[in-house]
């Protein structure tokens, strides 16, 4: 019999990651004002995502990091429909006050849900792409160029499909093309701030995992999940 197993690290990044990225989309549904910028919440969390969609492709490749995309959203999902069965159920009387801000929150949750599926699917898979060539292009040198050019286009793929989708009808249209353009260069600028301590991290990884893998003739068909 063939036993499979799961390293710890590959383990914690794959639960962090899922929980940033439930996290990221509760806190979408608030948009904040630091300063003269407009940003939604979820950039609290939501760059983690990628810098760890960054590390398990640098360490475990596109295979690994197309596993944990997938898991994550599903988790996702699974929340938002807890959510929704949440806001069904009769409320007691003492907590009538409280009941159309809670359902604000997790009413608008699916929606952003599905925006961000959509968005973070395009983005997330793009970013790995990136990597994935990219470390094969440069023989797995200048890891931080990589990991900021992957971050810039999928980011900047998942802004310029969640926005339109969250927020279209919510909000005027020239504040959402704003939260775009100041998303992607924020989330851009948090990815470099926090390269010394990602390529920390993946430098660790790598010596303890023995691995640093380098996809050379994979499928990178986003459904096979079952290659890994």
């Amino acid at each position: 019999m063939i036993q499979r197993h799961v390293s710890v690290s590959f383990m914690l990044m794959g639960i962090l990651f899922c929980v940033c990225l439930v996290a990221s989309n509760m806190l979408e549904t608030k948009v904040v004002q630091l300063g003269p910028v407009a940003l939604t919440a979820g950039f609290l969390v939501f760059p983690i995502s990628y810098i760890i969609n960054d590390c398990i492709a640098e360490v475990w490749g596109y295979k690994k990091a197309r596993l944990i995309i997938w898991m994550g959203f599903m988790m996702n999902f699974f929340v938002a429909l807890i959510g929704l069965l949440a806001v069904a159920l009769p409320a007691t009387p003492y907590w009538s006050a409280n009941e159309p801000h809670f359902n604000f929150v997790f009413s608008l949750a699916p929606r952003v849900t599905i925006a961000s599926f959509t968005a973070f699917l395009v983005g997330s898979f793009l970013n790995a792409y990136v990597m994935s060539k990219m470390k094969l292009a440069m023989g797995g040198k200048h890891f931080s160029w990589r990991a900021v050019a992957s971050t810039l286009v999928g980011e900047g793929a998942d802004s310029l499909i969640f926005f339109p989708l969250a927020f279209a009808g919510l909000m005027p249209f020239n504040e959402v093309i704003k939260l775009m353009v100041v998303q992607v260069v924020a989330k851009t600028l948090y990815e470099i701030i926090a390269l010394p301590i990602t390529i920390r991290v993946v430098k660790k990884v790598k010596e303890i995992e023995g691995t640093d893998v380098y996809d050379k003739d994979i499928s990178y068909n986003i459904l096979k999940l079952k290659d890994l």
